[in-house]
């Protein structure tokens, strides 16, 4: 099955009824509290596309406003603990663990961030948020030196957001 056609059942199928609206189309939390507790783990990455001299200066810890890399950690920690300010429909959830992982390449950052937490949902949104956040850190830190003449940044993106795994024990 194509993942197109995976998308279609998944829209189509009885089971799957969207969870945050109830029967009149009204937005609402899912209330899980029936559910057992879990332990969960979420990993998420994504990608920021630099010039090279600016890779050069994050290497160095030349960039003027401070380490980049250091910055950005901290900002996808306190994304992760804040998703659920952020994302209305998102519960408030202890996170247990929070990894970050930069990988420097030639004109681009990777960004990884792995979470863990226990109880009655998933992590999976603290962990895109703990990426969007950190890459969107990066390209604060950097934004000077990716400037073009009109102010514009040709060769700066985010890509490549993606939810890796999503993992569930239930605890007895």
């Amino acid at each position: 099955m194509s993942d197109d056609e995976a998308h279609r059942d998944r829209d189509t199928d009885p089971d799957d009824d969207l969870t945050h609206t109830d029967d009149a189309g009204d937005v609402q939390m899912v209330n899980v509290g029936e559910k057992p507790d879990s332990s969960r783990r979420a990993v998420a990455r994504g990608t920021i596309s630099l010039t090279e001299s600016t890779i050069e200066a994050v290497r160095g810890n030349e960039v003027k406003k401070g380490d980049v890399l250091a910055t950005a950690r901290i900002g996808a920690v306190q994304a992760v603990k804040h998703t659920w300010e952020t994302i209305p429909m998102c519960h408030q959830i202890p996170i247990t663990n929070v990894d970050t992982d930069f990988e420097v390449g030639e004109a681009r950052i990777d960004l990884e961030v792995a979470v863990e937490t226990t109880g009655k949902t998933g992590c999976e949104m603290e962990a895109l948020e703990g990426v969007t956040t950190g890459l969107n850190v990066v390209w604060d830190m950097v934004k000077a030196a990716e400037k073009d003449v009109t102010g514009g940044y040709p060769d700066t993106r985010i890509t490549d957001v993606e939810v890796v795994t999503k993992e569930k024990t239930v605890l007895e």
